[in-house]
């Protein structure tokens, strides 16, 4: 996918990383996106669902796996504000993403590397490609304010 697509649908995750840190979630969006049609979005609202699992790639893929009535994603691009951790990547490859696109690193729970790579598991029956640190700096920069202004 070109560069300017990869910019434009991180950027849209990070409004809904912005919609999360409004409503006193951790600032983190995903869209699920095949070609250039988003199948679903989701942001982080485990405070609100109380559900562990609700993270923004997991609600995100729900959504997707919903509007498609597949559970499978093959062909599509899961673009993420932040590393995606362990369960999320996990749930990436079950669900045959074809390639993920995050924005800051983790480097307390990031799961394509920072602390594991999932993706990298060579017993998994699918590859998803990776990469990191697209708007890294603004991704992670959401992140960084939410914190603060929770610490202040």
């Amino acid at each position: 996918m070109p560069p300017t697509l990869d910019t434009d649908h991180m950027r849209r995750a990070l409004g809904l990383a912005r919609d999360a840190a409004a409503r006193g979630e951790v600032p983190v969006g995903a869209i699920v996106v095949r070609g250039e049609q988003c199948l679903g979005e989701g942001a982080n609202r485990p405070i609100a669902a109380h559900d562990p699992t609700a993270h923004a790639e997991i609600l995100a893929l729900r959504d997707a796996a919903r509007r498609i009535g597949d559970y499978r994603l093959p062909g599509t691009t899961l673009y993420v504000t932040l590393e995606p951790c362990i369960m999320c990547a996990s749930a990436i490859v079950h669900a045959r993403v074809g390639r993920v696109v995050f924005g800051a690193w983790d480097p307390k729970a990031g799961g394509a590397g920072s602390v594991a790579d999932v993706f990298s598991i060579p017993q998994l029956n699918h590859r998803v490609d990776v990469f990191g640190g697209v708007l890294a700096e603004e991704c992670g920069q959401v992140l960084r304010q939410f914190f603060a202004e929770r610490r202040a």
